[in-house]
């Protein structure tokens, strides 16, 4: 099996595309509900926003090419799957609506990522702009519930770690936990307003596990 491999996809007319893993399979998220951290039952999935928090934030980004990740990202996500957390990215690609990428385009950068972190068990993308009114586009819960529902996760034993306001608003919308990891795009307020922030996807990760020495709760 290639890590590029896309094993199932669907556009609906109105919500998020959803790529998804081998064999189109449910991952068993039994081992992240048996586990425990220093606080508690470590969580049943962690999802990733993608441009600014996986990779480095290309606007409209429809070349594989220009993948770049994030300082300690690839380590991060390894960190959770040692641990049987299932992982999955939700990300805004509203270049779609503005016709500036294509469905090929987006598979493409999504298929680069995978290779570089491994394939991800669920991908919800949303292909709307700001003004189509869909409920998938962050900071609407959309992206986060159809990924949960994809990985028999519920959203409150979920967690969405990402680098700006939207990221965190959607993880609330849908009843889930949102860790900030700001970047120069992060805007102070949108610190202020964030719950738990983490200085890089390292921390945001041990906070997750509850090993953190930083971020605010």
């Amino acid at each position: 099996m290639t890590s590029s491999a896309t094993v199932g996809h669907r556009r609906p007319a109105t919500g998020p595309w959803l790529f998804y893993g081998p064999r189109g399979a449910r991952p068993d998220t039994r081992a992240s509900r048996q586990g425990t951290s220093a606080h508690g039952a470590l969580p049943q999935a962690v999802l990733f926003d993608r441009d600014g928090t996986l990779v480095a934030d290309v606007p409209y980004n429809g070349d594989p090419a220009r993948v770049t990740p994030m300082p300690g990202a690839p380590e991060a996500v390894a960190a959770l799957r040692s641990l049987g957390i299932p992982v999955g990215v939700v990300s805004n690609q509203s270049g779609v609506a503005r016709g500036v990428l294509t469905h090929r385009q987006v598979e493409s950068v999504r298929q680069r990522v995978d290779a570089i972190f491994g394939p991800f068990a669920v991908w919800a993308v949303c292909p709307h702009g700001p003004r189509d009114g869909c409920g998938c586009r962050k900071p609407a819960p959309g992206l986060v519930l159809a990924a949960c529902d994809r990985l028999g996760a519920s959203p409150e034993h979920t967690v969405v770690i990402g680098d700006i306001g939207s990221d965190i608003a959607a993880a609330r919308a849908a009843g889930a936990r949102g860790v900030l990891v700001p970047t120069r795009a992060t805007r102070p307020a949108e610190i202020t307003a964030a719950d738990e922030t983490a200085a890089d996807l390292i921390d945001a990760v041990r906070l997750v596990l509850g090993r953190s020495p930083g971020g605010r709760r």
